[in-house]
């Protein structure tokens, strides 16, 4: 029997079945407005439990408390994956692609066109001028602003000096602009509130009459051709901070540490009232801010209670089953912003850790600032809504609520053309070295390596703790070790300690192939599985026992359910036959009894399709998945 080779190359992103209360008085909806994007309405998450290692000493942003080279991944993955790539690269290029198709432009970015990065500073010199960080209080994370900003410079080409990270009612922490600025990042700009420079002649202009001050943009935004909110998912003590608020930060009066309040703004968050107007919209619509923006960002490495909030080890680990008592550990990115801030305030909403102890899930301001987002040129409010030129907004992004906690499905998540997709960043398959590999049941063989090549064996508890670990050196360019494949607690990685990459494998066994039986009622029909790692995870669920799955009927050509738990996927634009049995969104079994083209990775394909039209009926089935002996 063939065997699904063990060799992971990258950690495994390990996303678990989710319980949360839901979101109170907000059921769900049709979604409001229409998904931008290269992906429309797409929303990435990468979630790495193993890049924050804190033990709650010291403060929580020191950048020795997490894994720089993960969140590097992290970040390059969710890229890809957002523009709809296999490299960050390609998917830089479809981002800043998209987002001059929108303004009526052609082309991606070009050398010499400026970037500005709106980065979350409102923890830091909050009372004071104190650039040291020293607080404990929430700021943007300093290893994910500069893995963000590595990528750009390796992956999109945009030359350091043409980046400019900013918030002008902030000072930066003076280690974190040291650790931006060097090395490859050298000649990186920070913009602040000491040096921020209003542009007068780029007003904002409110679609609300209200009385405050005069509100100017910084040169640095006004001067820009992209802009990147990179935002926290944070509660706070009215609204929910996302990136919407993360504009607070973005204009200049005469008020230095707090020109929401010279601009009069915090009336309309305070109010909880749905159908009024909300700033935050007029700041999404604006052509200088969300009229130039390429990338959202919601930084969710480590997140706070609220804006005011000390985090501590206990009230930044959230209770939501995907994070079981951990650290959130995780990025969110998309190119709506709408979309972005729906699928971050219901995970704020529904975390206990957030929610019971502060005013953080003050959801029916945030809920009215969606709504007047999603259904913008319809508002809820009447208020219509420019681009502070005069220019109307039509459409801003898509609006809606997930299923459940339990599933966070989206409207595209369960095939509908609109609404949001919620998706796990694909990892990436590893460097530009490809080995051969080979099993034959007891002993795997790895070929085409050099001397720098480690094949290594990590063995983990129960609990996820790592208890052991082996390393396997090459021989004449030849690694073998134990076939630990059928090893649950075990992870193996093949690594080039030179150039620290992983190597690609290319699986050379000639064995049979792998069949499972699956039986719906009284009838049993035996399919091939291909050989991929969501197939070899799948068959180690098998092995432990039969998998019973309670699939329903959709759109008149597919049964669907719910697996229960994450695989690795392989997505691909396939179009289905009759037979085929795919992985969609990464725990969703899809069997084929009609056709479809989207993106799945494909698991499987029945022998023998005599009958299997009429076992899957029309209506709901029970499939009970299992090896074939």
């Amino acid at each position: 029997m063939k065997r699904i080779a063990a060799v992971i190359l990258i950690m495994i992103v390990c996303l678990v079945s989710v319980s949360a209360c839901a979101a109170d008085g907000f059921p769900a909806h049709e979604p409001y407005g229409e998904g931008v994007g290269a992906m429309p309405g797409r929303v990435v998450w990468a979630y790495e439990p193993d890049s924050v290692d804190w033990d709650g000493n010291g403060y929580w942003w020191e950048p020795d408390n997490f894994n720089e080279d993960i969140m590097r991944n992290m970040v390059s993955d969710s890229i890809a994956t957002l523009g709809g790539a296999s490299t960050a690269a390609d998917g830089w290029r479809a981002l800043f692609e998209n987002r001059n198709e929108r303004n009526g432009e052609s082309g991606g970015y070009k050398a010499g066109e400026k970037i500005a990065i709106k980065a979350n500073i409102n923890g830091s010199a909050v009372m004071d001028n104190d650039t040291s960080g020293e607080t404990s209080m929430s700021y943007t994370n300093p290893v994910l602003l500069k893995v963000l900003l590595t990528s750009l410079v390796e992956d999109a080409g945009v030359k350091p000096s043409d980046i400019t990270v900013y918030d002008v009612s902030r000072l930066f922490p003076d280690y974190m602009e040291k650790m931006c600025t060097e090395g490859i990042l050298s000649g990186v700009n920070f913009v602040n509130r000491d040096n921020g420079t209003a542009d007068e002649i780029a007003p904002i202009v409110w679609s609300h009459e209200f009385s405050g001050a005069v509100n100017y943009l910084p040169t640095c935004v006004t001067e820009a051709k992209y802009m990147i909110n990179l935002a926290n998912l944070k509660g706070h003590s009215y609204g929910i901070t996302l990136c919407g608020k993360n504009h607070f930060g973005s204009f200049i009066n005469g008020n230095a540490m707090r020109p929401p309040e010279g601009a009069n703004l915090h009336q309309w968050l305070t109010r909880s009232e749905m159908g009024i107007y909300s700033p935050l919209v007029d700041l999404m619509a604006n052509k200088h801010l969300g009229g130039k923006t390429v990338l959202y960002i919601l930084d969710a490495i480590i997140c706070a209670p609220s804006e005011g909030a000390s985090i501590t080890i206990s009230n930044s680990k959230w209770r939501q089953e995907s994070f079981n008592g951990d650290f959130t550990s995780s990025v969110f990115m998309s190119q709506d912003p709408v979309a972005i801030d729906s699928v971050g305030a219901d995970f704020i909403i529904n975390e206990p850790a957030v929610t019971e102890n502060n005013h953080a899930a003050s959801d029916v301001t945030n809920e009215n600032y969606l709504h007047e987002a999603g259904l913008v040129k319809n508002a809820p409010s009447g208020t219509v809504y420019t681009d502070s030129f005069g220019k109307t907004v039509t459409n801003l992004g898509v609006h809606e609520h997930w299923n459940n906690p339990t599933d966070k499905q989206y409207s595209r998540n369960l095939g509908r053309d609109e609404g949001i997709e919620l998706v796990m960043a694909e990892q990436s398959v590893g460097g530009n070295v490809t080995a051969e590999y080979y099993s034959d049941g007891e002993n795997v063989t790895i070929s085409g390596v050099d001397n720098s090549a480690r094949l290594i064996v990590a063995e983990y508890n129960e609990g996820g703790r790592l208890v052991g670990c082996k390393m396997y050196k090459p021989e004449n360019g030849v690694i073998t070790a134990p076939d630990t494949s059928g090893t649950v607690s075990v992870k193996t990685f093949l690594w080039d300690m030179d150039t620290l990459e992983p190597i690609n494998v290319t699986k050379t066994d000639t064995e049979e192939d792998v069949k499972m039986n699956v039986r719906i009622g009284d009838a049993v029909f035996t399919a091939t599985l291909e050989d991929n790692a969501a197939v070899g995870e799948f068959i180690e669920m098998m092995k432990a026992s039969p998998v019973t799955i309670e699939m329903s009927d959709y759109s008149g050509f597919e049964k669907v359910g719910s697996l229960g738990r994450n695989l690795t996927t392989s997505n691909s634009q396939i179009t289905t036959d009759a037979g085929d049995i795919v992985l969609y969104n990464g725990n969703q079994i899809v069997m084929f009894y009609g056709s479809n083209s989207w993106s799945y990775t494909k698991l499987g394909h029945i022998d023998d399709l005599t009958g299997w039209r009429e076992a899957l009926g029309s209506g709901d089935i029970t499939a009970v998945f299992s090896l074939a002996e």
